[in-house]
């Protein structure tokens, strides 16, 4: 049988390991489709984003820390 597996769907929601993140998809696939890949540093990701975007579709999701976004503050 090929195709989807058949089986119940996760329910446990996704928890994102701290790291940086994009998405990488094929320019003709579907816009819900892709993988997210997670590199340690930011020198590493932009690297990575280079690296995909001469082929592919890049998304990038930036940092995450404790499974939710990360956002520095501005301190005065």
């Amino acid at each position: 049988m090929h195709g989807k597996k058949a089986g119940r769907p996760p329910t446990r929601p996704v928890v994102f390991r701290d790291g940086f993140y994009i998405v990488v998809r094929n320019k003709t696939s579907d816009p819900n489709s892709g993988i997210k890949i997670r590199k340690d540093t930011k020198e590493e990701m932009l690297e990575a984003v280079k690296m995909y975007s001469k082929s592919k579709i890049v998304v990038v999701l930036g940092e995450y820390k404790n499974g939710k976004p990360y956002i520095p503050s501005k301190s005065k």
